[in-house]
């Protein structure tokens, strides 16, 4: 299995990379979001990655997040989401987009992707409603994947911090200030108890 690459951006595709490492060039398969911000052709480029298996195929796809990548293993273990629709949603939503979608049930915004009729998106976020505390906090103890707190894990995320980790740190500033804390105020708070960890 294939964690991640490293290495330089050989090319640019519409709906791929291709990354140098060592010598070898590298497919993979990403979503339009991630292709913008891999950066430019030439240089240095890091991708998460995932990578399918079938009986007459063996596929990359890339993420430029961890979160990224644990939205696309979440999206498809729902039935009828393959890797394409999953990478189309992935680049019509970003992670908290996608996590405020699914708890507020908000289908319309999972349909906006290309390939997702409205039956699929209902699909979508009926199916992976329970599941969403999974990628924000990555397994640790359950917290509310809507308001303060939701956003709050996804900033730590987006500053690079494991799922567990961002998770661990909110929760300890969500019960130090309380339920009505503002977004602001858990950040900062997180970032210190996450730096004292």
């Amino acid at each position: 299995m294939i964690a991640h690459l490293k290495g330089r951006l050989d090319s640019l595709g519409i709906d791929h990379a291709v990354i140098d490492v060592g010598g070898v060039g590298y497919l993979v398969g990403a979503s339009s979001r991630t292709l913008a911000a891999i950066g430019p052709v030439g240089e240095a480029a890091m991708l998460h990655t995932e990578m399918l298996v079938a009986e007459d195929f063996i596929r990359l796809v890339g993420f430029a997040t961890a979160s990224e990548r644990d939205w696309f293993r979440l999206l498809t273990g729902v039935q009828g989401v393959g890797a394409r629709v999953a990478l189309a949603i992935l680049s019509a939503l970003d992670p908290a987009d996608l996590s405020r979608a699914i708890a507020a049930q908000d289908k319309a915004m999972v349909a906006r992707a290309n390939g997702v009729g409205p039956k699929l998106a209902e699909r979508i976020v009926r199916e992976l409603k329970d599941k969403i505390g999974a990628v924000a906090i990555g397994g640790a103890t359950p917290i509310a994947a809507s308001g303060a707190g939701a956003d709050a894990i996804s900033a730590m995320l987006n500053l690079g911090f494991r799922p567990a980790e961002a998770s661990a740190a909110v929760a300890a500033a969500e019960e130090e200030l309380g339920s009505g804390a503002t977004l602001d105020a858990l950040v900062r708070l997180a970032l210190r108890k996450a730096s004292r960890a």
